[in-house]
């Protein structure tokens, strides 16, 4: 990854990352997934327009099963935010402007 700014989720941390008080966006992936590679310069870019008030993460859906199956999640690129453990909005695809909005919706 090439911003310090966003982090690497797993199954077993994924609960302790979400839980806090700061908005927290889980970007699912795959390293096969070339619309997920495109919209990877706008998650980290995120990372740090935003940085102190909103948390980045990614997390890698074929080494991290049991989080995407528990959210339902059937097509990548999606993200997620969380609040204080709690899922806030989502948004699925590679638009990089509505993944914007949905950030700017919620920080």
């Amino acid at each position: 990854m090439a911003s310090d700014k966003v982090q690497t989720v797993t199954d077993s941390s994924f609960e302790e990352l979400v839980k806090g008080p700061t908005p927290v966006l889980v970007d699912f992936w795959a390293e096969w997934c070339m619309p997920c590679r495109r919209i990877a310069p706008t998650v980290e870019r995120l990372a740090t327009d935003y940085d102190g008030r909103l948390t980045v993460a990614k997390m890698n859906v074929d080494e991290n099963p049991d989080v995407p199956m528990r959210f339902g999640i059937r097509g990548i690129p999606t993200l997620l935010m969380f609040k204080n453990g709690e899922l806030i909005d989502s948004f699925v695809g590679a638009d990089e402007s509505g993944i914007k909005k949905m950030v700017e919706k919620n920080v």
